[in-house]
């Protein structure tokens, strides 16, 4: 009997490889503290208490800051491969995203921010987040989307087009906000929300948002990747094109930074339920001011009800 397995996008060793070089050398920060603050808010807008949640898999403790300053978490569980990084006086498992260890219906509360679009199997990661739930348990996850770097990923492709012959990929295919929405319904959660934010960082050149991106622990970690670095003249046409394409007048350069926000709740009877096919009481004919007609009926003139 075969299995599907899902296609493996990322490299996993080297992207915690990275991420965990841009811990020691000073990492930049303000994309993920942006959205540990949106989560932070997020939480704040729900009246009640968690008394056990796990941080999954973000980097950094920007956002066990945020919602521990909040109140409404009791006991805040940080779980991700680096987790020996975090401040000792935290509660920290080391786990990878992709594999949890949690029981079924243990946690009251998953926060993730900026770790979940690296994973390899983001439906199955879900499902094992909703099975870890309590009934009536929350996820509030913020991940990169598919609109972010869409100046980068142009101007790379363009100019290695130009100088090499061809184009390798070098920006991951990040999932759109549907598609996200789409994946929390498949899991299983109940009153899915999915919606995003763009947030346009203006630098002076493209090598000075690049240097950003490599202090993100946020550079190019495809499995399919190409082993070759650009060559100068390849990243001296790009950044050519990026100052001709997307520069403001001042001649600073913008690159785009799509968050999606998810929220998604495990399945209990309290929440609010879809009415059952034929409970209606009121008939949606009477509701638009129209005569009904049965399916097979045709239409009368134009102009005649």
């Amino acid at each position: 009997m075969s299995m599907n397995i899902p296609p493996r996008l990322f490299d996993r060793a080297l992207l915690l490889a990275r991420r965990r070089r841009a811990l020691h050398g000073g990492a930049e920060t303000f994309l993920l503290e942006r959205a540990a603050e949106d989560l932070a808010e997020r939480l704040a807008a729900v009246n009640r208490r968690f008394e056990l949640a796990v941080d999954l898999g973000t980097p950094g403790d920007a956002l066990a800051e945020a919602l521990s300053a909040s109140g409404r978490i009791g006991a805040l569980v940080t779980c991700e491969p680096l987790a020996d990084l975090r401040p000792a006086g935290r509660l920290r498992v080391v786990a990878d995203e992709e594999a949890l260890p949690f029981g079924d219906g243990k946690l009251d509360l998953v926060v993730s921010a900026l770790a979940l679009q690296w994973v390899n199997d983001l439906p199955g990661t879900l499902v094992q987040i909703r099975r870890a739930l309590k009934a009536d348990g929350l996820l509030l996850a913020a991940l990169v989307g598919g609109e972010t770097l869409v100046e980068l990923r142009e101007c790379l492709a363009a100019a290695e087009a130009e100088t090499a012959g061809g184009a390798s990929p070098r920006i991951a295919p990040f999932a759109e906000v549907r598609a996200l929405g789409a994946l929390l319904q498949r899991a299983g959660f109940a009153l899915p929300v999915a919606d995003a934010d763009r947030h346009v960082v203006r630098y002076a050149t493209m090598l000075d948002l690049m240097r950003d991106l490599r202090r993100m622990g946020a550079t190019n970690a495809l499995v399919e990747r190409s082993r070759t670095p650009l060559k100068r003249a390849t990243l001296a046409r790009a950044a050519a094109l990026y100052a001709e394409r997307f520069a403001d007048r001042d001649g600073r350069i913008r690159a785009t930074f799509e968050v999606i926000s998810l929220s998604g709740w495990a399945p209990h009877q309290s929440q609010q339920q879809p009415l059952r096919p034929g409970s209606a009481r009121t008939r949606l004919a009477d509701a638009l001011g129209v005569n009904e007609r049965s399916a097979g009926e045709k239409a009368g003139p134009r102009g005649r009800a």
